[in-house]
């Protein structure tokens, strides 16, 4: 008698087998349950070989295991692979309410149509990038969502609020350790915004001394001190008139110019200093703090009237030690960026630099790891990452091998210590601590019994 199994398979063989378009089905853990042959061909792989490995390792920028975890069906989507564009849907599969896997369907019926359609991509692409360019030019943003690299279910539950609250001229708070990337963010809710060909001007609110504070807000008028410029100065609100201000660090903010800062949002109107008159003002507000601002209220520090104008909707940024998973995708993503910007050729860690990096809790967030992966590319002698090529604060901080350990101890220790970090953030819950992990459900549970934990 055949097995379940078998018969699904045998099933799926019939439906899909002589297919030419591409066909995948992963289950509830994001593992392939079924290729066709015409996927396998393409992707130049065995569907019998690679049945029960994580989508990931066998597609490259799949996103099948998230449709899994968010239960959303994605049509038309564009994916790259193999350095060429194709068209991907991704359906969830339910029973009984559940979604308990997800097939996908890459599009193409022959090679001749596939490049022309892969042709016509690269040039809208193209064609999209001068764009960009030319707006970042002109309002000064540089990125856009599509600039954050993740598969955290977090972010990208983070990425979608911001999809459905960009085009508002809500004030936003970007809240988020140092290193997490809030300015990538704010930057992205200016992009998809009514303001998008407006100024994005930036504020630094801990760099600007205190006596000068007013002046750069607001700006001032010729003589109006002095050493004031001749013919005046615009200040930042002046600058992002009709646009966005993007006002960081706004914690440090001294209280004084608080009370400034929420007159000109209440009025809608700034007075330049040595003005004889207010000026209206058009600005969008998004404020980026790491400073517990709750905390500051009560120390009478910042003013809770100003928090809650600032705090309409408010983005929290999990920091890189809460999404390990995007680890391995940001380190191969900055390892190419970087690799192109030094001109050397580095392409991969080494194994117990790999383990190192799941272990670290990287207080710095992405920018400590890109900070670490550039010294060590500037380190190395070959394509790969060593961990002698490490800054030495990593290296010896007691992440590292201790003496007569060998590669597998370090690999498991490694594995070891980040499963009981995810379970223990994750409040015991396993289902969230395996997505942390970015791994399957059965996966965490067998490597919890290896370890007996």
């Amino acid at each position: 008698m055949p097995s379940m199994l078998e018969e699904r398979n045998h099933v799926l063989e019939t439906l899909f087998g002589n297919v030419k378009h591409c066909i995948v089905v992963v289950d509830r853990d994001g593992r392939i349950s079924y290729m066709n042959e015409s996927y396998g061909r393409f992707l130049e792989v065995d569907p019998k070989e690679i049945a029960g490995r994580h989508v990931t390792e066998v597609i490259e920028n799949t996103r099948m295991h998230i449709v899994v975890d968010t239960g959303e069906e994605e049509m038309a989507d564009l994916q790259k692979i193999r350095g060429d564009y194709m068209i991907a849907h991704r359906i969830p599969l339910q029973e009984d309410g559940e979604v308990i896997g997800a097939l996908g369907m890459v599009l193409f019926r022959d090679t001749d149509e596939w490049k022309i359609m892969n042709t016509h991509i690269k040039d809208l692409l193209l064609e999209l990038e001068t764009y960009r360019s030319q707006m970042q030019h002109v309002n000064g943003a540089k990125y856009s969502l599509h600039d954050i690299i993740t598969t955290s279910p977090e972010v990208l539950q983070v990425k979608e609020k911001i999809r459905k609250t960009a085009y508002s001229d809500v004030s936003v708070l970007v809240r988020g350790e140092s290193g997490t990337g809030k300015e990538l963010f704010a930057h992205s809710i200016h992009h998809l915004s009514e303001r998008s060909q407006q100024p994005f001007i930036k504020v630094n609110c801990a760099a600007i001394p205190e006596h000068l504070i007013e002046a750069e807000l607001f700006g001032y008028q010729e003589g109006a001190f002095t050493g004031a410029k001749k013919g005046g100065k615009p200040g930042k609100f002046q600058l992002a008139h009709g646009g966005t201000l993007f006002l960081d660090e706004i914690g440090d903010m001294p209280l004084h110019a608080q009370v400034k800062i929420l007159r000109a949002l209440q009025e809608g109107e700034i007075e330049a200093v040595g003005a004889e008159k207010p000026q209206a003002i058009d600005v969008r507000i998004i404020a980026a703090t790491n400073r517990p601002l709750e905390a500051l209220i009560k120390e009478d520090k910042f003013r809770e009237d100003l928090f809650y104008r600032i705090n309409v909707v408010q983005i929290n940024i999990p920091p890189l030690r809460r999404r390990r998973g995007d680890i391995k995708v940001l380190t191969k993503f900055l390892l190419k960026k970087l690799s192109d910007r030094t001109g050397k050729r580095v392409e991969t860690l080494a194994p117990d630099v790999e383990a190192l990096f799941n272990k670290h809790d990287w207080p710095g967030n992405v920018r400590e790891l890109e900070n670490v992966i550039e010294s060590a590319i500037h380190m190395t002698d070959d394509g790969e990452i060593r961990y002698r090529d490490l800054p030495d604060y990593l290296s010896s901080s007691g992440n590292g091998q201790r003496a007569g350990q060998t590669l597998k101890d370090v690999v498991e220790e490694a594995e070891k210590a980040a499963i009981l970090r995810a379970i223990e953030e994750a409040d015991g819950d396993k289902c969230t601590a395996a997505d942390r992990l970015g791994i399957g459900k059965s996966s965490l549970y067998d490597k919890v019994k290896k370890y007996d934990l």
